[in-house]
């Protein structure tokens, strides 16, 4: 293609690279017409191999000769390099086939600037001083690599990494699969390992033509156009009043919360206008520079598209990375860090070095705990799907903070109307009741002034604010889950993925595997697939949900043996030498059978997560994403039950079944059942929640933290082990710094979510029985943050950016949540606590009968009523007298000793009356705000159509620009309207 002097001149082509050999195989599924008009696309023309290029007619004899010299020049160059790795690093495949063409590192990459035209011809005559010391710019080029951000020439960005093992017998699977990478127009670049001798590096880059190839397959949206607020008519109206605003506000004390906008960079992508990226109107794109057009996560995103859809063998499932590295062929693909996350200097003085530097200073520090995080910057860093994650954890951290506040309120009132409480001076001053045995043998008989203390902290729980707390709590799930909705709506706006769709996913290995022999068309892309027939299906969900209920009876069993466990413990503590642990034996009791159920739930945990890939791959999901969201939900319904079973037995069983004195229920009618405490049993519920929540934050923070920061310790021990014999304080490049660190979970954001989730349903579903479970989420979270983004940034190696919308199947599974935690406090409130009979004896039987509900004033007597009389001569135990236990029973001088009386009927028509009320009027209110809440706010939907509009009348007004400017260049007459 013949190119003048002048239109080279405007296009300023990229200088050649220091290497000069072409792609073997790249001109052959390279495009090789693009646009015309493309100016961008042109220059970087691959020429065939062994071609002469032949040259223009105004090309003159001195650029002829400064290209004979220069390539004298690269050849020398690129012999020396190829001698010095030849003899630094023997390959123990050279010899073998196809892959001792592979190895050959330079001669095969491919040159993206190998160029002969002449663009270059006149840019090298121009700059025909600067080809003499070379020396300086090799050294620069070699300090570039030596970062290991780019290929040895020092030019070539990085875009992805593979690892395979020398020693791996898939030599011929990785040949065709790399050769087949070339020909799609990425450029491979091989590095053996510092540390070790048998691993390999092939290092990827994605040139300006595949990069523009792919992003116009891919959808990929990219700026245009800065956007221009002003012509909303909102703004124009409302100017005046912004200003001042803004005026007044510029007078307040800054919000410390917020980060500096000096701290962080300008996005530019997040102020322009954006559209899918086009070839044949790449005119239109603001590219001021080629190489940060594609930001990283974008190139990366391109270079794993063309990985997942590369052949390896022929067939049609024989593609994609994925099943490479699961047979073997590679040991791990990823995108490289871009640098290191520490520096010499301080961030304030010389900046940062990149962005995992400027994440980890205004992010992943623990002195930054108090900050918004920086969202767009991770998103940038780490794609969508990861930002999505964090911007979802922080809305719901910050949404905790007005439910730690009331439950904080309600712990605080309970604490200061402690002392004042009826119920717990009529407790604590009952010096002369004497209550029945709580077990069989070793019991004595207590005063009930004895659970002084243990009346004052149930009160701490179950006090006047109770129900509040429970239906505020119940809203607050609707609140959060609605506005989530908006924020996410807002964060979907400004990251570009309104219109964004994911691909038709491809099938899973296994599934192709299994039903090869069945196809059928896919409605979507109208090619025959394998297809799993509905009877087959059928019998595997069954199958699957089978598994699911055994695992839950398995669950109820430990249950069932923590139990037993609690009414052998029960005799044992009551008759023990000790004193203190005589006097408190049923505290001993909850306290150790909380640590053995803590402990056999984390067992189990390893157990169901093994079942759970066990049942999912029996069914043989079609895709990876519907695998995940089965295997998501059956480990959220394996953890839920494990940590909730033993909640709900002493919530709603512990108590309700062990008879009353002289007819007590029996298991295996050996072991007496467990009764509640005279002060109830709700201290026991409370004691369960807070061991269980805090014991198992504590070891989920380990397992996310302290677990990699051992193994990383682990694998730099091993490495100094091997480099004894190497020079002292050598440094790695970075891709292999990345290497070493570990990959990301094989569940992915799974286990981040999982963990978030059966906290959200600790800290609503019981929360009438544990009011501080929002504030110790609170705590949790604040440090969870920073513990992930310490763990993303420093620990592990960057994921693949990935794309999302939402957060998938985890909104179902929180709504599901909050319409059982509705129910499940209503019987809390009705069932555990003891609202309901306080409430019906101070309407029914108190004081203030006629008089209505005055203050504690009308519980006065409410202790008295609640215990019934027993004959303590009817236990055969030598005693004699009365003694009073829980429950509303006729006494033994009645007609009809021992039957339940009036008031537990009243007391169980209220219970029942209340669980009705509470949930029928939660849930109107829980609907009616959702109806009232849109899922996106109005001023953004305006904002989307009026955008839509500019953008349609910006793309018109710049494709009418360039046809006048070809035609005007051109010479032929043009006029205004569209031609």
């Amino acid at each position: 293609m013949n190119t003048s002097k002048s239109e080279t001149v405007k296009e300023h082509p990229l200088k050649p690279s220091r290497r000069s050999m072409p792609c073997l195989a790249q001109s052959q599924t390279h495009p090789q017409s693009l646009s015309k008009h493309s100016s961008f696309l042109q220059p970087n023309r691959v020429q065939p191999q062994l071609q002469p290029q032949p040259l223009s007619a105004g090309t003159s004899a001195a650029a002829v000769d400064v290209v004979s010299e220069r390539a004298k020049v690269v050849e020398t160059l690129e012999s020396n390099l190829l001698k010095l790795s030849n003899t630094e690093y023997s390959d123990p495949f050279s010899d073998v086939g196809k892959e001792k063409d592979t190895y050959t590192d330079d001669s095969e990459h491919g040159n993206y600037d190998a160029r002969t035209d002449q663009s270059l011809l006149i840019q090298n005559k121009l700059t025909r001083q600067k080809t003499e010391p070379r020396t300086k710019s090799s050294l620069k080029s070699d300090a570039m690599a030596l970062s290991g951000l780019f290929f040895k020439d020092g030019k070539k960005r990085i875009d992805y990494i593979l690892v395979y093992k020398k020693s791996s017998p898939q030599v011929e699977k990785r040949s065709t699969f790399e050769k087949n990478l070339r020909a799609e127009g990425l450029m491979l670049e091989r590095e053996p390992a510092v540390t070790n001798s048998d691993i390999m590096f092939v290092k990827i880059h994605c040139p300006w033509e595949t990069l523009c190839k792919y992003a116009e397959r891919m959808n990929i949206r990219m700026p245009f156009r800065k956007k221009c607020y002003y012509t909303d008519w909102r703004s124009k109206t409302m100017g005046s009043l912004q200003r001042n605003i803004r005026e007044l506000k510029s007078w307040l004390p800054r919000n410390p919360m917020k980060l500096d906008k000096e701290a962080l960079p300008d996005l530019e992508e997040t102020d322009c206008y954006t559209a899918p990226f086009s070839r044949a109107r790449i005119h239109h794109f603001t590219i001021n520079n080629k190489d940060s057009f594609f930001s990283n996560s974008t190139r990366s995103r391109i270079v794993h598209h063309v990985l997942q859809r590369t052949k390896y063998e022929d067939g049609k499932s024989k593609m994609g990375i994925n099943r490479l590295l699961n047979n073997g062929t590679y040991e791990a693909a990823f995108p490289p860090h871009e640098g290191s996350h520490k520096s010499r200097h301080p961030i304030k003085t010389h900046g940062a070095q990149n962005h995992r530097h400027l994440l980890y200073e205004r992010w992943a520090r623990w002195g930054m705990w108090y900050k918004y995080q920086p969202l767009d910057l991770i998103r940038r860093y780490f794609g969508e799907k990861i930002g999505l994650y964090f911007a979802w954890l922080g809305w719901y951290t910050g949404m905790l903070i007005p439910a730690a506040l009331v439950g904080l309120f309600v712990f605080l009132y309970g604490l200061f109307t402690m002392d004042s409480s009826q119920v717990s001076k009529e407790i604590c001053e009952a010096n002369e009741t004497v209550m029945c045995p709580m077990c069989e043998r070793n019991c004595t008989l207590q005063k009930l002034n004895e659970s002084c203390i243990y009346a004052k902290v149930t009160h701490l729980f179950d006090n006047g604010g109770t129900v509040f707390f429970a239906i505020f709590m119940a809203i607050w799930a609707t609140v959060f889950l609605e506005f989530w909705k908006r924020r996410r709506a807002v964060l979907t706006y400004d990251w570009d993925l309104i219109d964004w769709e994911d691909e038709e996913e491809e099938l899973r290995p296994q599934f192709e595997a299994k039903y090869s022999q069945v196809e059928r068309v896919n409605p979507i892309t109208g090619k025959p697939e394998p297809f799993q027939p509905f009877p087959d299906k059928l019998s595997r969900l069954m199958v699957s949900v089978s598994g699911i209920f055994f695992m839950i009876s398995l669950v109820l069993t430990a249950v069932f043996a923590v139990v037993v466990y609690r009414l052998v413990a029960m005799e044992q503590f009551a008759s023990f030498k000790w004193y203190f642990i005589k006097k408190y034996w049923q505290f001993a009791t909850s306290g150790t059978g909380v640590c053995i159920n803590f402990m056999i739930i984390m067992s189990l945990n390893v157990v169901y997560e093994k079942v759970a890939y066990l049942l999912t791959d029996l069914e043989h999901p079609r895709t990876e994403s519907e695998w995940e969201n089965s295997f998501a939900l059956k480990m959220f319904l394996f953890q839920f039950v494990n940590l909730n079973s033993s909640i709900f037995y002493i919530a709603f069983f512990l108590g309700r079944f062990a008879g009353r004195p002289g007819k007590y229920n029996k298991l295996f009618n050996r072991w007496r059942l467990e009764e509640c405490h005279p002060s109830g049993c709700l201290i026991d519920l409370c004691l369960q929640m807070g061991v269980i929540m805090v014991l198992k934050q504590m070891w989920n923070n380990f397992m996310e933290l302290g677990y990699p920061l051992l193994q990383n310790w682990w694998s730099r021990r091993k490495m100094k082990r091997r480099g004894q014999s190497m020079e002292n304080k050598i440094s790695l490049p970075q891709w292999e710094k990345d290497w070493n660190l570990q990959p990301m979970n094989l569940h992915g954001l799974m286990d981040e979510y999982l963990e978030m989730v059966l906290q959200f349903g600790f800290t609503t579903i019981f929360v009438a029985a544990f009011p501080l479970a929002p504030l110790l989420a609170l705590l949790n979270n604040i440090i969870e943050i920073r513990l992930d983004a310490y763990k993303f940034v420093t620990q592990w190696r960057r994921p693949m950016p990935a794309r999302a919308t939402d957060i998938g199947i985890w909104y179902g599974i929180l709504e599901g949540i909050g319409v059982l935690a509705v129910i499940t406090n209503a019987f809390v409130i009705a069932i555990t606590s003891d609202y309901i009979p306080r409430f019906v004896y101070a309407y029914k039987y108190g004081p203030c009968t006629d008089q209505g509900y005055r203050q504690e004033k009308c519980l006065k007597g409410y202790v008295n009523s609640s215990l019934s009389v027993f004959d303590l001569s009817e236990l055969g135990m030598g005693y004699s007298g009365y003694c009073r236990y829980r429950d509303y029973r006729a006494p033994p001088w009645s007609s009809t000793p021992y039957e339940f009386t009036l008031q537990f009927w009243h007391v169980l028509a209220a219970r029942l009356a209340f669980i009705i009320v509470f949930e029928h009027l939660v849930f109107g209110i829980k609907s009616f705000i959702a109806y009232l809440i849109p899922d996106i706010p109005k001023d953004l939907c305006d904002r989307m159509r009026r955008e839509k509009y500019l953008v349609q009348e910006m793309m018109y007004e710049a494709e009418l620009e360039h046809l006048q400017r070809e035609r005007k260049k051109n010479g032929k007459q043009y006029h205004h309207e569209w031609p």
